[in-house]
């Protein structure tokens, strides 16, 4: 038993398309706008600024391999170094906070302490990797 087949139309109606891409259109610019990057905003100095800071206005904090915040040679917490921080940074304006970051630092030890310093509204912050070259394994 031969069936008949039908030809298909073409689709002769260009106004439904043309609705259904405006339609796209208008729904990916509404979700390009909830497309927010959050990360850390810090201003950073100007490309032929100078600014001297002398070396009794350096407050360095280390960030050792297990995660452990080290202050003059002591392991220290989050909450002692705020409280440092913002008692330094009251009596002294100019002061700058340098972390130095073991790379086998958990990433969110590190992040935490940039979070802090930007919390405190610390103007000058610096953060470097501990050089691990020559060391033994």
């Amino acid at each position: 038993m031969k069936l008949k087949r039908r030809k298909r139309k073409p689709f002769d109606d260009s106004s439904a398309s043309s609705d259904i891409a405006f339609l796209l259109i208008i729904y990916f610019i509404v979700i390009a706008g909830f497309n927010i990057n959050k990360g850390f905003l810090m201003t950073l100095p100007a490309k032929d600024s100078t600014r001297l800071i002398l070396k009794e206005d350096l407050l360095r904090f280390d960030l050792d391999a297990a995660g452990d915040l080290i202050y003059q040679n002591e392991i220290r917490d989050i909450p002692f170094a705020r409280q440092e921080i913002r008692s330094l940074i009251a009596s002294r304006p100019n002061m700058a906070v340098i972390l130095t970051v073991d790379p086998q630092t958990p990433w969110q030890k590190v992040v935490s302490f940039v979070e802090l310093a930007q919390n405190l509204k610390v103007e000058s912050f610096s953060f470097t990797m501990k050089n691990t070259e020559g060391a033994s394994p």
